[in-house]
């Protein structure tokens, strides 16, 4: 299934991720997930949210650089060999994944993919 993610672009300061949960916090949208990609200068936080154009929207008003993607979530068994099945379907229908991330509790994986063609994505998913 296709979700909505925030890209938001940080500088490297102590803080900076406290200062976007409390935004949002404030505001009533919850965080469900995230992932942290950093270098030296800046780093790069994506987030799913419950309301990711209204997040974007107040985020903007605290001048922090957001963007709002389309990306593949894809809900799993926590097993061994359950992301395999699903990564070489994608593998076979030629799609290249650009970045993912991962969260599983109990029984079930959540996995959230940005891969470079996201209907040949759902695609090879669905059909496997």
């Amino acid at each position: 299934m296709l979700i909505k993610q925030l890209s938001i672009f940080l500088e490297n300061k102590r803080g900076r991720f406290s200062e976007i949960a409390k935004i949002l916090g404030n505001a009533g949208i919850n965080m469900t997930a995230f992932t942290v990609a950093e270098n030296s200068d800046f780093g790069i936080l994506r987030l799913i949210v419950s309301e990711p154009e209204r997040a974007k929207t107040i985020l903007k008003e605290y001048r922090y650089a957001v963007n709002v993607t389309d990306v593949v979530c894809l809900e799993c068994p926590n097993e061994p060999g359950a992301l395999a099945k699903a990564m070489d379907a994608i593998t076979q229908a030629g799609v290249f994944i650009e970045y993912m991330y991962a969260f599983s509790f109990g029984s079930g994986a959540t996995v959230v993919i940005r891969p470079d063609n996201l209907e040949k994505c759902v695609e090879a998913l669905k059909s496997n």
